[in-house]
């Protein structure tokens, strides 16, 4: 088997629901930052990348019919590049990754691009359609933004529960209080700004329209400040929309390739992609499912936790990022160093490809050899993804 290796990392800043990014259209998203990708590698000819993955969880608005190609139509790359687009919910752009990386691992592929898009924003409400013409009852609209819509009735009532009431539920089951979800929000944010004011993202983000920056990032946030939002899924609840991700618009993508891909690409790359994982658990418990998807991954690359210097999370919520770090009994001082998805933002179909190439940049700066992408997905999944550094 051959081994898959990232090269490069671009994406868009993320912007608010209804923000900066609430006109541009998510396909046009999508090829602003495979457009940026392929910048960072000007030696590369584009008609030699084998395939394009992109991630994308709505897909019902102008996301549909296979953004990723439209994206590789759009960004002006030779009609010879293919392309397919991959829904795992949240963590649809890293099953793009594991996808690509197989497709390398396989021999199938030499170069691909991975990748993922959401607008938020602009998802669309949709009605369903009925089986007779002229129904004489009237229809709702339902918002295809984020969860559950159109549910199939024979699904069990606690399977379809809020993600937030999802999530309430697994706070109570590992007593995480609401003053350490504050605190974690409150880090993220600080760290987050930290990050960009440092110019860490600098190289990895390209401008879309007139946003340069994560537009949801709070550098004043505080606990205290945290502490005074109500809650939103529960009266005495500890979830409040300041410890939990945001609805947000963006884009991301990530170049891999084999390690003779190099002599193409013009550079070496920057980490091997060495393990790889997946796992399930009831819908409801999903916020929990990155514990045993990261432990498969480790399997799989021959490690364990005590060799890992970085852990990039998704920070759905930060109830279930804090019952992930206290199952793995890592360091909490490893996870999202640079800010996470509470601060920068969680648009649903990018945020794996933007862990995934933040990962590789914090191996590299910190000189940490593994690294750990772990993302938790709706209905009851997980994906997590192991680095390790190159450029040591």
């Amino acid at each position: 088997m051959t081994d898959s290796f990232v090269y490069a990392a671009a994406r868009t800043p993320f912007g608010r629901y209804s923000g900066a990014l609430a006109d541009v259209r998510p396909d046009d998203l999508a090829a602003t930052a495979l457009t940026g990708l392929l910048a960072k590698a000007p030696d590369l000819d584009p008609g030699r990348i084998d395939d394009v993955y992109w991630g994308n969880a709505n897909g019902a608005g102008e996301d549909n019919r296979n953004v990723g190609r439209m994206a590789v139509l759009l960004a002006g790359l030779p009609t010879s590049v293919p392309a397919s687009t991959v829904n795992r919910l949240c963590g649809s752009s890293l099953d793009a990754a594991i996808i690509g990386s197989r497709a390398i691992a396989a021999g199938d592929a030499e170069i691909v691009v991975i990748g993922g898009v959401e607008s938020m924003t602009r998802a669309p409400w949709v009605l369903p359609k009925p089986s007779r013409a002229f129904p004489a009852g009237n229809l709702e609209a339902v918002s295809t933004t984020l969860g559950w819509r159109l549910v199939n009735p024979r699904m069990p009532a606690e399977w379809t529960i809020s993600l937030g009431e999802c999530n309430e539920q697994l706070g109570e089951k590992y007593g995480i209080s609401r003053d350490r979800q504050d605190a974690f929000a409150a880090r993220s944010h600080q760290l987050a700004d930290k990050a960009w004011n440092d110019g860490f993202y600098d190289s990895l983000t390209v401008p879309a329209g007139d946003l340069t920056r994560d537009e949801g990032i709070r550098p004043d946030s505080s606990a205290e400040k945290l502490a005074k939002l109500k809650p939103s899924f529960r009266r005495e609840g500890t979830i409040t929309a300041g410890n939990a991700s945001p609805l947000n618009d963006g884009a991301g993508a990530v170049l891999l390739g084999t390690a003779a891909a190099a002599f193409h690409i013009g550079f070496d790359p920057i980490a091997r992609i060495a393990g790889r994982g997946a796992h399930a658990l009831d819908p409801q418990d999903f916020g929990f499912a990155p514990v045993q998807a990261a432990e498969k991954a480790l399997r799989q690359a021959g490690i364990g936790w005590s060799d890992v210097g970085a852990v990039e999370l998704n920070e759905a919520f930060a109830v279930q990022s804090l019952a992930c770090v206290d199952a793995w009994g890592i360091d909490p001082g490893i996870v999202n160093t640079r800010g996470g998805a509470i601060a920068i933002g969680h648009p649903l179909g990018a945020s794996g490809a933007r862990i995934l190439g933040t990962l590789a940049h914090v191996l590299r700066e910190r000189n940490q050899r593994w690294g750990v992408a772990a993302i938790c997905i709706g209905v009851g999944q997980a994906l997590a993804v192991v680095l390790e550094n190159c450029t040591q």
